[in-house]
């Protein structure tokens, strides 16, 4: 069914889900598959962060400046005018709930690539090259021009470009996903308060089209999306009344360019539901 659902939304789908905690059944369509992250990256991230708030090594309290060099436009600080100066959990709040490129670069440059590596460690398949500056240098580099805005809507340049390429720019698989989801979940990704803090900030996320469009309304949902030209995708925790969790990865990939895809959008939602339909009558 769910390689069906995929199709019927004209994309190509991967997804996993296990329930948190629990060494039993998975569920999954091509889940060893490797997938473009997009910012699902940010995932580790934002447990480098919360690490280094818990060692006592950055007090989250502090403010900082997000400069010129950050604005590249989008979402929250990065599509402002202006400099804006925020506390540290205030940006790694607009990272995780918004995707707020320019919050989420300066608090990779704050923890630092060693940081993150060490989060995927123990995921052989994972691997984060650099934040969104680097991405959006890598697309500068395959056009070999500044000027890249039109380049990501013509279908003849975007399948050339690294950054839709899973052998070429950050990625990872579902199944690694929800390993690393599960480790944030039972506090073995990081110490315990950097775990929590990370849920915390992952439940608050604002995009409801995707996983959440899956789920009824007394599913709690702590996720991050990523989307890139022809990618869109999901990746988090549910959790039901009865108090059973759900580690889901759902990543896809489509011909269509259009800034709009609601059938890609919301196969994530009906993807993840699922597998986590075939997890809840396994088990």
């Amino acid at each position: 069914m769910i390689a069906e659902a995929f199709a019927e939304a004209g994309v190509e789908g991967f997804v996993h889900a296990r329930e948190i905690g629990v060494d039993g059944p998975e569920a999954g369509h091509g889940a060893d598959e490797q997938v473009v992250l997009a910012s699902v990256f940010k995932i580790p991230v934002a447990v480098a962060y919360a690490a280094e708030v818990a060692a006592g090594r950055l007090d989250e309290t502090a403010r900082t400046r997000v400069t010129p060099r950050y604005r590249i436009g989008g979402i929250g600080t990065a599509g402002c005018r202006d400099d804006v100066e925020m506390s540290w959990r205030d940006l790694a709040l607009f990272m995780m709930t918004m995707s707020d490129n320019a919050a989420t670069d300066v608090i990779f440059h704050r923890v630092g690539q060693a940081a993150v590596d060490a989060v995927v460690a123990g995921l052989p398949r994972t691997r984060i090259l650099g934040c969104c500056e680097d991405l959006f240098a890598s697309v500068v580099a395959d056009l070999g021009t500044d000027d890249v805005e039109e380049a990501l809507t013509d279908p003849a340049l975007v399948p050339k470009l690294s950054i839709v390429d899973p052998e070429r720019t950050t990625s990872s698989t579902p199944r690694e996903i929800t390993t690393l989801l599960d480790a944030i979940w039972t506090d073995r990704a990081a110490a315990p308060e950097a775990c929590e803090r990370v849920r915390a900030i992952m439940a608050q996320q604002i995009w409801p089209h995707r996983l959440s469009s899956g789920f009824p309304a007394d599913v709690l949902v702590a996720a991050k999306t990523g989307t890139l030209p022809s990618v869109r995708n999901e990746a988090g925790v549910v959790t039901y009344p009865d108090g059973r969790s759900y580690a889901v990865a759902v990543f896809t990939r489509s011909q269509s360019l259009d800034l709009r895809n609601p059938a890609a959008d919301a196969v994530i939602g009906r993807a993840g539901r699922l597998a986590v339909d075939q997890l809840r009558r396994t088990s």
